[in-house]
């Protein structure tokens, strides 16, 4: 394989010369950047349509997405390199490139709820409606978003050879990503690996759970709810995932990957609090 190749060759699949960037009036820009940018759009447009949808001022999205945004891409970075501390306490520039990657997505979102939370309340507007409001969007934005890890060769699985398996060029890759599972399985001679494209399990993952929500969305029975159906999908999807990719992040000091806690809490959570909240106004309308 070419650096710039990419296949899925039990689908018959050759994709050729793949650029991580292009180029425009001599700036270079990089597909990762774009793609993630046109998610984050994607996500505003649909919280706004949501807004509209559901009677409520869609300028107060807009005004809201530009303190989410900013916010969330320094939690994105800051939870990443807590996390891989390790690479980066001896290259600590290294910190502020974020061109080859590294945004966790657990960062935007803890981000994001906190900036959500505190928006409502210097504005005097309910974060549960606002939250179920921007779901939707958060959710479209992720499925984007996971697109700009194919574009990096990144967040790919474990070693895999089925329908499914996609071929990367060593060369093409971080080698911190190539795991002793799969560093075994490549052919004598060959220049390339066969992995799980874990990017694409969670952003159709993420498409489906984005379709429950709209579906849902008319049926909701509380403010926060929508929210709660996000953190318990994604959680659930992503629990799964993250149990065969390679660049897992874990507990300082442990082998435990951090993202499958979070995944499992958020899903704990979101059951929890649905059932509580079911249960007590079925209590309050009996009383």
């Amino acid at each position: 394989m070419n650096a710039g190749d990419i296949a899925f060759p039990n689908l018959g699949i050759y994709l050729k010369d793949v650029p991580k960037s292009f180029s425009i009036f001599g700036f270079s820009i990089a597909f990762y950047g774009l793609i993630i940018g046109t998610g984050v759009l994607a996500g505003i447009l649909m919280a706004a349509y949501m807004a509209k949808k559901s009677g409520q001022n869609p300028d107060d999205y807009w005004d809201f997405a530009i303190y989410a945004v900013i916010f969330s891409i320094i939690g994105a970075r800051i939870y990443y390199v807590v996390f891989a501390w390790d690479y980066y306490k001896d290259n600590l520039l290294s910190i502020f490139n974020t061109r080859n990657g590294g945004m966790a997505i657990y960062g935007a979102v803890i981000a994001a709820f906190i900036t959500l939370f505190v928006y409502g309340r210097l504005k005097k507007k309910s974060p549960f409606l606002m939250g179920d409001t921007c779901m939707p969007g958060l959710i479209l934005g992720q499925a984007i978003g996971r697109w700009g890890n194919f574009m990096n060769r990144e967040v790919f699985g474990e070693y895999y050879d089925g329908l499914f398996s996609m071929q990367l060029p060593i060369e093409a890759v971080r080698a911190r990503d190539i795991s002793e599972s799969i560093a075994a399985h490549i052919p004598e001679g060959a220049n390339y690996i066969n992995v799980h494209p874990t990017f694409l399990y969670e952003s159709v993952w993420n498409l489906l759970v984005l379709t429950v929500i709209l579906c849902y969305w008319k049926h909701r029975r509380f403010d926060g709810e929508i929210c709660l159906l996000y953190l318990g999908g994604y959680g659930l999807g992503r629990f799964v995932i993250e149990g065969i990719r390679t660049d897992t992040l874990f507990i300082p000091g442990t082998q435990v990957p951090v993202s499958q806690v979070l995944a499992l809490l958020m899903l704990v959570f979101a059951v929890a609090v649905d059932i509580a909240v079911r249960l007590k106004k079925k209590k309050d309308t009996i009383t």
